[in-house]
């Protein structure tokens, strides 16, 4: 271990472990710095620019935030996602693309912003599809008036594949991205990620239950677990040092045995 070459690799390991607790001092101090959410806050009506912007993830203190937002409906856009359960029911959702009324998105807005909504619950299929054209009607008899929502702000669950069996475009989950392929107009579109629970819901639709989120904690224990991780490895560093110095230690002296159990030839001279 005193040779240059392992004082060397010593050195090299402090480097990395180095590397490694600072790692773990960030994460730490990330775990720490959480903030929980003051109790209530989440009911707090606020409106949807201060909270967030299109093609944002939703922070996690901030799901289930309401918020407040105006604009109009696109009238097509009406669709019908399966599989969603209302009070261990399961169910339909009827959504809709909102296009947001100019500045609701913040003064920077530039160009056309959506946000989709989940306007309500129904039992079957037959219900939802019933409610989506009622309210397609409508939106084609009213000419686009504006309206005004507040719900619950939720992050997008990501695209899923249908399920087996199911028609090719089959939704089972609230995906912005997903929706955004079936929307129309949607050149140069601007979309927000999470979706909107519409406090009231559409006519011919159930209120969907969404209940406030549970109040937040003060320590990330994500952030500690990995923490700790990195502590493992500065560890790992040393241990790695060590043993792949003793490996070499073991090979010399096994080479040193092999080389003594070997006879050696007589010695000429000593005839």
């Amino acid at each position: 271990m005193l040779r240059p070459w392992w004082i060397g690799m010593l050195l090299l390991c402090l480097v990395v472990a180095g590397v490694f607790a600072w790692l773990g001092q960030w994460q730490l101090g990330r775990a720490l710095q959480t903030s929980p959410t003051p109790p209530g806050a989440s009911e707090e009506v606020q409106p949807i620019a201060d909270v967030t912007q299109p093609g944002e993830y939703l922070p996690d203190p901030l799901v289930g935030q309401k918020v407040a937002v105006s604009g109009w409906w696109v009238g097509e856009d009406f669709v019908v996602v399966d599989s969603r359960f209302n009070d261990g029911v399961e169910g339909y959702w009827v959504t809709g693309q909102l296009r947001l009324a100019d500045g609701e998105a913040g003064p920077d807005q530039l160009g056309p912003v959506s946000l989709a909504v989940a306007l309500g619950w129904a039992p079957t299929r037959d219900a939802a599809d019933a409610a989506a054209s009622a309210l397609e009607t409508l939106v084609a008899e009213s000419a686009g008036d504006p309206v005004e929502l507040t719900g619950r702000l939720i992050a997008d669950e990501g695209p899923a594949l249908p399920p087996r069996g199911a028609e090719p475009d089959t939704l089972t989950t609230m995906s912005s991205a997903a929706l955004l392929g079936r929307w129309h107009d949607i050149e140069q579109l601007s979309v927000y990620r999470p979706y909107l629970v519409w406090d009231e819901p559409a006519v011919g639709l159930t209120a969907i239950s969404s209940p406030a989120p549970a109040g937040g904690s003060g320590v990330n224990w994500l952030n500690i677990f990995y923490a700790i991780e990195w502590a493992v490895f500065a560890g790992f560093a040393f241990y790695l040092w060590y043993r792949l110095a003793r490996d070499a230690w073991e090979k010399e002296v096994e080479d040193l045995q092999d080389a003594a159990a070997i006879p050696q030839p007589p010695d000429p001279a000593a005839r």
